[in-house]
């Protein structure tokens, strides 16, 4: 197993490619060779230098139409399944903001389903637009309040309420109905804030990114026991997918990264250049540390 203070640039590319498109942390060590812990240490280094990067570049964004929403998953085992007193296990959501025009993922956030996750989240969205937009979220009420918060009246903001039902097909204790959704029977759109135009109250687009999660996280994938054993693993590794997404992935419908349709990026990054965030990020805090040391003095020892 090769060590992680000798990893390459293209070694490095090598294992984020494995874990962007699906792999688990295990299946990673034995296709590329190297130790568990380097890969986990490496998921990591890059999900906290791709969150940094994402907080600092993406704003300012002249977006119209936002779709939110919020995806299910747990770290350690499922809420009913908690060990009582065992912190930090348990069911997580990841709430999610996309541009529904260039697809780009405005930001993310990994917390509960709740009134505080939900203002964090928005306030997180509205710090990083210049414009007036079109916010769509499904019908949790927590959103409300937090759209009211941090936008005001500046927003267009609806609702999408969806109607589900038993489907008469699936016997209620069969495993068909106890792993497939209820049957979606309709949904109304709300208008709550502002003028949003009726024909864009919809959450279709960030629900498919829900899918492109799920596909291209291991961790999210029902069903398995890959799932997060810390949620800081949890939150780098969607920090890292986001990254990947936003900025190397040619997307089907825009024919080109979301950053270049959202004008944040002008090309598609390779794996190298996103190993280069944090790369980028080491180097300046090596020059830290040689700074704190201040200048090197001759001493007597080194003139022997």
């Amino acid at each position: 197993m090769v060590s992680m203070k000798k990893l390459t640039t293209k070694q490095r590319a090598q294992i984020v490619s494995c874990l962007v498109e699906g792999c688990s942390i295990r299946s990673t060590v034995r296709i590329t060779g190297f130790s568990k812990n380097t890969v986990a240490k490496l998921v990591v280094d890059m999900g906290d230098a791709c969150r940094e990067w994402h907080d600092e570049h993406v704003r300012g964004l002249k977006t119209e139409r936002v779709q939110a929403d919020e995806i299910w998953s747990f770290v350690g085992a499922k809420q009913k399944s908690v060990e009582r007193g065992k912190s930090g296990h348990g069911d997580v959501w990841t709430w999610v903001a996309l541009d529904a025009d260039t697809k780009l993922a405005i930001t993310w956030l990994v917390g509960e389903r709740d009134g505080g996750s939900a203002f964090d989240f928005m306030h997180d969205l509205a710090g990083r637009l210049i414009s007036r937009i079109q916010l769509t979220t499904d019908g949790l009420a927590s959103y409300l309040d937090a759209v009211m918060d941090n936008f005001g009246p500046y927003v267009d903001y609806g609702q999408l309420v969806k109607l589900y039902g038993d489907d008469p097909r699936l016997k209620k204790k069969s495993p068909s109905a106890r792993y497939s959704p209820g049957k979606c029977t309709g949904a109304k759109p709300y208008a709550r804030l502002g003028c949003p135009d009726p024909k864009h109250i919809s959450t279709s687009y960030v629900e498919r990114q829900n899918l492109t999660m799920r596909m291209g996280m291991r961790r999210y994938t029902r069903l398995t026991n890959a799932f997060s054993k810390k949620v800081t693993n949890h939150e780098a590794m969607t920090s890292l997918h986001f990254a990947y997404y936003n900025l190397c992935r040619v997307h089907q419908t825009v024919r080109c990264t979301p950053a270049m349709e959202a004008r944040v990026s002008d090309h598609v990054w390779t794996l190298a250049e996103l190993v280069g965030i944090l790369e980028a990020k080491e180097k300046a805090l090596i020059g830290t540390e040689d700074n704190k040391r201040g200048p090197y003095k001759k001493s007597a020892a080194d003139s022997d």
